[in-house]
């Protein structure tokens, strides 16, 4: 889940041929291509990176936790409320494709910094706005800087810290699920002690995301290499294979440093079954994560759970990742075939949903545990990604074909959940679409987790 971009992202952008074109200027800061930047400054871009990823979450599930007070201030339908909670996915597969370009125009550090103000800004603005056209708006506002950041935080790690590219990027990860699971559990909270006003409950985070902006003004003026551009001389001389999650893929990264772009082969990735797979895998994971976000709270809440306990449950859902993040992409990369994993994390989500229809408050607990392990399929995915090419030209081309086509695939199922849940006056009907849609995704996973590569099918 997104709660969740995580490790495994910046491993498979790292093997997607960092070192292929040309190294773009050094930054300001350093004197030469072979000299590392000041030690202050690692650490300061160490404390933005940390603060950025606190923030990449929090606009989805504190909304989440205070789904039914929203709905009621702005008298919002179901069905509205579901074009809310899809906005996301929405805003992931549009803003995400421009942030490359961004970067190759501003630099990456810049990019950052403009996508932590657009993200306070959004939040800051949203609840006060009075309209559910203008809270859209907002939310899409906050939801574009999220995209940009996410996408551009792993580059900044591969760019600043070449040598230490696992330890930093487990330092974000688990600052993003931090912030994700944060939000989820002290909203509420947060909301009493402000007198019960869920606009307030919304725009506290607005701070945070204030907060986050001061470390990378620093780096306005850097031109950051963008996904697809090099690293300077001592970033690419500085990192290896030791960033991949398997030998597998440690392999494809060298074959691509080592050959050109002129090298590269052309693939229509099209024509790829392993490729549609990862796609619709990597789509149907997506919506379960995003209804896990917009709705789990409020299936809690209607059972009679207090809106309090509501969020925490979603915060341990969204904990889930923390540790799994780690775990999974390491036991996938020693299999040769993914599928057996899949399955298990389809079961765990298959039981969970199966529990929230029959018995949702009783086995609360137990049931936003195990969804929280089927949202590990985030991870599990893009690990996928990195395994299932032999070459840089091929990890970059399926990474986009997967998460562009994959968050594109997602958005409608937010959107269903409401519209069903209006009109059946209940969550049975929902709650079977969310099971349904584990058979797909455990089918779609199978097939993308084979043993195969897609140069072998383009």
């Amino acid at each position: 889940m997104p709660d969740d971009e995580t490790q495994t992202q910046t491993q498979t952008l790292n093997r997607g041929g960092a070192a292929r074109t040309p190294a773009g200027p050094p930054p300001p800061q350093l004197s030469g291509a072979a000299e590392a930047p000041a030690p202050w400054l690692l650490r300061l871009i160490a404390v933005g990176l940390v603060l950025a990823a606190l923030n990449l979450r929090p606009a989805i599930t504190s909304l989440g936790a205070l789904l039914e007070e929203v709905r009621e201030g702005l008298h919002m339908s179901g069905s509205v409320a579901g074009v809310l909670t899809s906005v996301p996915p929405l805003c992931f597969a549009v803003f995400g494709v421009m942030a490359p370009r961004l970067a190759r125009r501003f630099g990456a550090g810049a990019v950052v910094c403009a996508g932590m103000a657009a993200i306070a800004a959004g939040l800051l603005i949203r609840p006060y706005i009075g309209s559910t056209a203008g809270f859209l708006a907002a939310s899409a506002l906050a939801l574009m800087g999220i995209a940009v950041s996410n996408i551009l935080m792993p580059v900044i790690v591969k760019r600043w810290f070449p040598d230490r590219v696992g330890t930093m990027t487990g330092l974000y990860s688990m600052a993003l699920a931090l912030g994700t699971a944060l939000a989820a559990a002290v909203t509420v909270p947060l909301t009493g002690a402000m007198g019960g006003n869920w606009q307030s409950g919304l725009a506290v985070w607005a701070g945070l995301a204030a907060l986050a902006v001061l470390p990378w003004i620093v780096l306005v003026r850097d031109r950051t290499p963008a996904p697809g551009q090099a690293a300077p001389a001592w970033s690419a001389a500085a990192s290896g294979p030791s960033a991949s999650v398997s030998g597998r893929a440690a392999g494809a990264s060298g074959q691509a440093a080592a050959s050109g772009p002129a090298e590269a082969p052309a693939l229509r990735i099209t024509r790829s079954r392993t490729a549609w797979g990862l796609a619709c895998f990597f789509g149907l994971q997506a919506t379960a994560a995003y209804i896990t976000m917009g709705w789990m709270p409020q299936i809690f809440r209607d059972a009679g759970v207090s809106a309090g306990t509501a969020g925490v449950l979603l915060a341990v859902t969204m904990a889930m990742g923390v540790p799994l993040a780690f775990v999974i992409p390491r036991v996938a990369a020693r299999l040769k075939q993914q599928g057996p994993i899949v399955v298990v994390l389809g079961l765990c989500g298959l039981i969970g949903y199966g529990g929230l229809y029959l018995a949702p408050a009783a086995g609360a607990w137990a049931w936003a545990l195990l969804l929280g392990v089927a949202n590990c399929a985030f991870p599990l995915a893009l690990t996928m990604i990195g395994m299932r090419t032999r070459t840089g030209a091929g990890v970059v081309r399926l990474s986009a074909f997967a998460q562009s086509t994959g968050y594109l695939l997602s958005i409608p199922g937010p959107l269903l959940v409401g519209v069903l849940y209006q009109h059946s006056g209940g969550w049975g009907l929902p709650i079977a679409l969310m099971a349904g849609l584990m058979v797909p995704q455990m089918v779609a996973g199978v097939l993308a987790g084979r043993d195969r590569t897609i140069e072998d099918e383009c």
